[in-house]
């Protein structure tokens, strides 16, 4: 599903040139779940910008379903982001005036969508949510709006959910709800991929990378 290859990130900060990446090479398969693991300044967002078709590695490849994502356009890229990748972020990106099925219902409005409602409430539902449809971010608990996220990140039947500290601003019981539902995402089929720096929260995963100074120094599976 995921394969990167020799990935070196630099990026030129004035007249210095900063490794962010250097010489990464991982793959993920289809229905795995893994955590990245490592200290500020490790590598991790830029990672997960790569992954994410955020960003395009200095050198090296990064393949999604054996497609050279270099070779990508521009316009290409964006609609690689909104029909197989769903990204859930740890401030949860809601749109604060609009409704939780009105959140759920933007990618498909991005990207021409048919039964755009019917599809976001059966979302909704399927994270055990569909009763707070109707209300807004300001309405909801902090758990509440992550599985509006997810729900979001889910809507276009993506192949690979890219989480970032996802469980970052919740409680303990909330973060466990949210693992959960995205490990139930896993197991059918969907790559999961987790930014985060607590241990049990990695615990979660089949696979943990650790990042320092942008190298993969330890891996660990489950």
């Amino acid at each position: 599903m995921i394969e990167l290859e020799n990935v070196t990130k630099i990026y030129d900060i004035g007249t210095v040139k900063v490794s962010a990446l250097d010489n990464i090479s991982f793959s993920c398969q289809k229905g795995e779940m893994v955590s990245i693991m490592g200290a500020s300044g490790s590598g991790k967002s830029t990672m997960m910008n790569i992954l994410g078709c955020l960003d395009r590695p200095t050198s090296g490849s990064y393949r999604l379903e054996g497609q050279d994502i270099a070779s990508l356009k521009d316009n290409d890229l964006a609609m690689m982001r909104n029909n197989k990748l769903g990204f859930v972020f740890q401030s949860y990106n809601l749109l604060p005036k609009m409704t939780a099925v009105a959140n759920v219902e933007l990618p498909l409005i991005y990207n021409g969508g048919h039964n755009r409602r019917q599809r976001a409430l059966k979302a909704l539902e399927s994270v055990g949510i569909g009763n707070r449809a109707f209300h807004r971010p300001s309405e909801m608990s902090g758990g509440e709006q992550q599985r509006v996220a997810i729900a979001r990140a889910l809507i276009n039947d993506p192949l690979i959910i890219l989480a970032d500290e996802p469980t970052g601003n919740l409680d303990t019981a909330s973060s466990r709800t949210i693992m959960s539902l995205l490990l139930e995402q896993s197991k059918k089929g969907i790559t999961v991929i987790v930014v985060t720096h607590e241990q049990d929260i990695a615990a979660y995963t089949h696979r943990t990378i650790y990042l320092r100074d942008g190298k993969i120094i330890e891996e660990k599976r489950r």
